[in-house]
């Protein structure tokens, strides 16, 4: 894992995006959901035209990582005009972070919520929070052990699927 490169995406990178997004959305929740639910979010989320709109919008950025010439992550964070809850002054929301099931445990999340850091930093925001579904423990033990704390919930829809998540937030 010594050749690990994290870039911010543009527009020559949707087709890379769009392919690690839908491939790491299914192995997280394929098998604790319906199908097409799964599939719904999928189509909604990554549409060639809603990932070039994400891309070109100033508040929205998305971060692939690449291990030798192969996407195996991405992440997706937002500022205030982009945020998906209400409008947080002085933070940074982590929308996404999936790594490709076999590079789960070789600290390709830890380095992302890492770069998270570094840009709420040069950006003067004072915190970073994330919502992630209550059940997913293993995401909500990571995110605990990078210092996230929980502080409220929020209703997620997956497909006709309302689901909790977990508000976490991590004080810079």
């Amino acid at each position: 894992m010594d050749n690990i490169i994290i870039e911010k995406c543009n527009l020559k990178d949707i087709k890379k995006l769009k392919k690690i997004g839908e491939r790491t959305f299914y192995e997280t929740f394929y098998d604790e959901n319906l199908k097409e639910n799964i599939e719904d979010y999928i189509e909604k989320n990554f549409s060639y035209e809603q990932l070039e709109n994400e891309i070109k919008n100033n508040d929205s950025r998305f971060y692939v990582v690449q291990n030798d010439n192969e996407i195996i992550a991405y992440m997706k964070l937002n500022f205030i005009r982009k945020q998906t809850n209400k409008v947080y002054d002085k933070s940074l929301e982590i929308q996404r972070i999936y790594v490709a099931q076999e590079y789960k445990g070789k600290h390709i999340g830890k380095k992302l919520i890492e770069k998270a850091v570094k840009i709420a930093k040069s950006n003067n925001q004072s915190y970073i929070w994330l919502g992630v579904w209550e059940k997913n423990i293993n995401a909500i033990s990571f995110y605990e052990k990078q210092g996230f704390k929980k502080y409220s919930s929020h209703i997620f829809k997956l497909g006709q699927d309302e689901q909790i998540d977990n508000l976490m937030k991590l004080i810079l």
